[in-house]
């Protein structure tokens, strides 16, 4: 499971790395949750990389009411051609979501410990996703989106039994195609990240899992100042 991510990079950055030309004006942002905005990044009817705002908690086209809908915020990379909600979206709708790093907790309830987790060398990423434009009884249209998890990889293990799919930069091409890439070869580009990809930091615990101003930032920052922008 991956409920805690960050974008802290520039949005300058975020533009150069992923070849978009939007120029959207969004910030920074340290502990971002479900249902808040996400950056994301898919192809136009062109083919060519856009950048979009979405929610993040995927509602697919048969929810009647979201109140009553479960925040789908992950989806198991496994179960996606099985599930009726994700099927149509793997198929038609993948995008990449851009990150710095992500957050788990780990240990016994009441006593969990944050970790951030990131590139050993930092760096921006991209989780795999996939996104839905759900119609709203009033005629209004909100874009929403999930991240892919898959079996942890060394790293992850002691500490979730889930981790999001962070995919290769050589394969983000294939993973938007949607015309020319089946889903069947898609999710082939999928899996847990080499084990020396991340390193897990430990955090001061301070915060905790429900808070909304940051999940503790004590050994995070000793290579990048914390940032503590309001939410979107």
């Amino acid at each position: 499971m991956c409920s805690r991510y960050d974008l802290t990079s520039p949005p300058e950055a975020v533009r150069a790395y992923f070849g978009y030309s939007d120029k959207p004006n969004f910030p920074p942002r340290d502990n971002i949750r479900p249902t808040e905005p996400i950056a994301v990044v898919l192809l136009d009817e062109t083919g060519a990389r856009r950048f979009r705002l979405m929610r993040w908690g995927l509602l697919p086209h048969f929810v009647k009411d979201p109140k009553t809908f479960p925040t789908l915020f992950n989806a198991r990379s496994e179960e996606l051609l099985s599930k009726p909600s994700f099927r149509n979206a793997v198929r038609r709708r993948r995008c990449l979501i851009p990150a710095d790093g992500f957050y788990e907790w780990t240990g016994p309830k009441g006593q969990r410990r944050p970790y951030y987790l990131r590139p050993r060398t930092p760096h921006l990423f991209a989780f795999a996703g996939l996104y839905e434009s759900w119609s709203e009884p009033e005629g209004g249209v909100i874009d929403t989106a999930t991240l892919l998890t898959c079996e942890p990889n060394a790293t992850i293990a002691p500490l979730h039994n889930r981790m999001p799919v962070i995919l290769a930069p050589d394969r983000y091409g294939a993973w938007l195609d949607t015309k020319d890439v089946s889903a069947e070869d898609a999710l082939a580009l999928t899996g847990p990240a080499p084990d020396d990809f991340l390193e897990a930091i430990p955090l001061s615990g301070k915060k905790s899992e429900g808070n909304r101003d940051g999940p503790g930032n004590s050994d995070k920052n000793d290579k990048k100042e914390p940032r503590q922008p309001p939410l979107l």
